[in-house]
């Protein structure tokens, strides 16, 4: 069992490390390829380096065109971060909730609309606005 957890902790690190490094053409094949990485999403999100964090949006919207299928997938590791209590993870959480567009998701950003962060609210708003609009 020991062994398992640190394949993916090392795994999550690796896709983590390769896009910080810019390969994100790799990181999209490997989850159109293994869907089950979708989990990795929420832990990427919240990640210290920037990159990797516009990095993860970025494969998002790209998954969203070529995925679609899968790219739900994501939510489930998305949802608890709605509560962070950083601003920047909450509203990053709102923006690729809106990319995904999954209308499930609405009353979730919904709540967001009333943050205490002017940014996140605005981040809701705009990402209900994109649900609307499939």
């Amino acid at each position: 069992m020991e062994q398992g957890k640190k394949e993916t902790n090392d795994l999550k690190t690796m896709i983590a490390d390769y896009m910080e490094g810019g390969y994100l053409d790799n990181i999209i094949d490997m989850f159109k390829h293994d869907p089950s990485l979708y989990v990795f999403v929420g832990e990427l999100l919240t990640d210290e380096r920037m990159r990797v964090r516009i990095g993860t949006a970025a494969l998002i919207e790209t998954l969203k065109s070529e995925d679609p299928v899968n790219v739900k997938k994501a939510i489930n590791s998305l949802i608890p971060l709605l509560e962070n209590e950083s601003p920047v993870v909450r509203g990053d959480v709102a923006y690729v909730l809106g990319i995904i567009g999954d209308k499930d998701t609405m009353h979730l950003l919904e709540k967001l609309k009333e943050d205490e962060d002017e940014n996140v609210k605005t981040i809701a708003q705009e990402s209900i606005d994109e649900i609307k609009k499939i």
